[in-house]
């Protein structure tokens, strides 16, 4: 992401301390980062703090995931119930982005984080506990806005910390989402083969994320590096047509694993006659990727860039999809889709990462907007792929989805965008 000022423990530094964030290619490492320590620097601790509250966001997001079908049958909600519930999520999200991005604006990144996730995780619990369908509606509005303004907050603040270090963290900080999302959905599995019901289940994983949220936000940074003037900027506005292009790197990279989670499994079941459990792996195969290249995607975006990572990062995802398509057998299309993780895994924190640095724009506005066009990817992709799907194949698709790939590698210059290393202004770090 961003490379902005050098600064380790209040003092300016002539050169980057690369001892500062340990390398990220280790077990060892991976725990570091989730243990804060009181003789750390403000932002060695702050990166440990703003690690556990990605991990955080993605418990709570696969919590409820993993629940779907026993909120399902509970209230015996039909497929077309269960796309209005999907919806008031994603229409809570939207609207929330461009919140989170105001408040960003005027209160910081670290006390934005905090109030939209306290209300992602004081929604989680009335998510089990709701009586009827429309009691959920709301609910899941709410839900769907504290997820969005969160991720937006937290990316932010995400920013900030790697500015402070001097040195990429991005990807790395999806990582602990994805590694959220296996906590999360493994909690889920245990509950529903423990016959424990969303209503028991749900509030106990909503009270520790609240109470983790409240004593990890002392340990997140101000943010020194904004824009000035941001406090004034309308975040409502269009972002500058330069930004666009990042928007649309957000929008195929969103169909991307929107369509690995939604048809991955029924391509390899309908198309090539698996068998559930072998259409399963294809997935799996998507996750386990994505997770390597995100907790590996920093040490080699600090050696060669974020505009040539991107152009790999699509070209494997491209490619790989591609040739699994080509070769069509499941072996190949299984691993084809860990290619496509594996390449898509650097793709959206990277677009975080230049948006929130571009030149003129603030960071709340510029976040909030390609937070939006990433996500309306995620909305619209899988079903129109479905409705493509319908009169041709879910190949066919799928062949989209390598093109779109594809088209990444020739927007990939626009990652050049963003403050170069010190370019901003340079303050001490101090607790929030």
């Amino acid at each position: 992401m961003l490379r902005g000022s050098r600064f380790h423990a209040g003092q300016h530094l002539s050169k980057p301390t690369r001892t500062a964030v340990p390398s990220v290619n280790t077990l060892q490492t991976i725990v570091r980062m989730l243990y804060i320590r009181r003789h750390d620097s403000p932002a060695e601790r702050a990166l440990s703090a703003i690690a556990l509250v990605f991990l955080i966001n993605g418990t709570l997001l696969a919590s409820w995931i993993s629940r779907i079908p026993a909120i399902t049958d509970r209230h015996g909600l039909s497929t077309g119930q269960v796309g209005t519930m999907l919806m008031a999520l994603a229409v809570g999200a939207i609207v929330s982005f461009a919140i989170a991005g105001i408040g960003i604006n005027r209160n910081g990144s670290a006390k934005t984080t905090l109030v939209f996730g306290s209300l992602f995780a004081l929604m989680l619990p009335l998510v089990g506990l709701s009586p009827s369908i429309w009691m959920l509606v709301p609910v899941f509005v709410l839900f769907g806005a504290g997820n969005g303004g969160m991720d937006v907050a937290m990316n932010s603040q995400g920013v900030e910390v790697e500015q402070t270090l001097g040195r990429s963290i991005i990807n790395s900080l999806h990582g602990f989402f994805s590694l959220g999302g296996v906590v999360g959905a493994a909690l889920g599995a245990l509950a529903a083969g423990l016959g424990v019901s969303p209503a028991v289940h749900l509030p106990i994983v909503g009270a520790v994320a609240l109470t983790g949220l409240w004593w990890l936000h002392s340990n997140l940074i101000p943010d020194t590096h904004m824009e000035p003037g941001a406090h004034d900027e309308p975040v409502f506005a269009l972002p500058p047509k330069a930004m666009w292009a990042l928007g649309v790197i957000a929008f195929c990279s969103a169909i991307g694993e929107g369509a690995m989670a939604d048809w991955s499994a029924l391509y390899l079941d309908d198309e090539l006659d698996t068998g559930g459990a072998i259409a399963a792996l294809g997935f799996a195969a998507f996750s386990l990727a994505m997770l390597i290249g995100r907790f590996s995607g920093d040490r080699l975006v600090d050696r060669y860039g974020s505009p040539l990572m991107v152009r790999v990062g699509a070209t494997i995802s491209s490619v790989g999809l591609a040739i699994g398509l080509l070769i069509n057998t499941p072996v190949a299309v299984i691993i084809s889709f860990a290619f496509v993780g594996l390449g898509l895994s650097v793709l959206f924190p990277l677009v975080f990462k230049a948006a929130a640095s571009f030149p003129g724009v603030s960071r709340g506005r510029a976040v909030a907007g390609v937070a939006t066009i990433g996500y309306t990817g995620f909305l619209v992709g899988p079903p129109v792929l479905g409705w493509i799907a319908e009169p041709t194949s879910l190949r066919v698709s799928m062949v989209i989805v390598a093109i779109l790939c594809g088209a990444v590698i020739l927007l990939a210059p626009s990652m050049r965008q963003q403050r170069p290393v010190g370019s901003t202004r340079q303050h001490p770090v101090s607790a929030d």
